[in-house]
């Protein structure tokens, strides 16, 4: 099926390209997002005659964008999510919550323009690319944890794995802190009990 592209499409082409595209992706991406139409006759002249006001517009557009993807790239925003202890989640991020995250943060973002392949199934600090426009992205980290006080620890590259071990060395010191004070007592306790040997010999020796 030949469309004729309203704005530049990644893989396809640029604004006013005619190009084969399956008519699935036609139907079900392309025509109902106004990023193409069907290349007939009449559409081909209809763009021919717009062309200078729709590359204006496209200009004014991208303009917007990129001041938004100025301000919006490299931003990190936290997600709190349940998850076990080995850093999966029970269950996952989907580009409606990065969406969500973003605008909660002061951006406004829509779930459309999140390119997320796959749902984020663990914890940790995720880069996320943000379509602002067919020609700018801006790529945003989600930080997925447990708590605002885990996403602190992990925006300081911190792994949950290298977490999980420190908590485990911190807990095994408390442990053994804790049998120590209690050998120290048993030691001590020892020493302080008369020795009925030592004081018979004692007496001995005096008398």
């Amino acid at each position: 099926m030949q469309v004729i592209l309203m704005e530049r499409v990644a893989k396809l082409g640029q604004m006013g390209d005619v190009v084969d595209v399956k008519p699935g992706f036609a139907r079900n991406f392309l025509l109902p997002q106004g990023k193409a139409l069907t290349a007939s006759q009449k559409n081909i002249e209809n763009f021919e005659t717009q062309k200078s006001q729709l590359e204006a517009r496209n200009l004014e557009t991208r303009r917007e964008a990129e001041d938004l993807a100025a301000r919006l790239d490299g931003e990190s925003f936290i997600v709190i999510r349940s998850a076990s202890d080995a850093g999966a989640l029970y269950g996952s991020v989907t580009p409606r919550d990065a969406a969500e995250a973003a605008t909660a943060g002061g951006f406004s973002v829509d779930r459309k323009q999140v390119a997320l392949i796959q749902p984020i199934k663990d914890l940790g600090l995720h880069e996320i690319a943000v379509r602002m426009h067919a020609e700018v992205t801006a790529t945003i980290i989600l930080n997925v944890a447990r708590s605002q006080e885990e996403a602190e620890l992990q925006a300081t590259g911190k792994s949950i794995q290298e977490l999980a071990a420190e908590e485990e060395a911190a807990a095994d010191f408390e442990i053994a802190e804790l049998f120590d004070d209690i050998g120290s007592a048993a030691s001590k306790d020892f020493d302080e009990v008369d020795d009925p040997v030592q004081d018979e010999a004692s007496q001995n020796t005096e008398s």
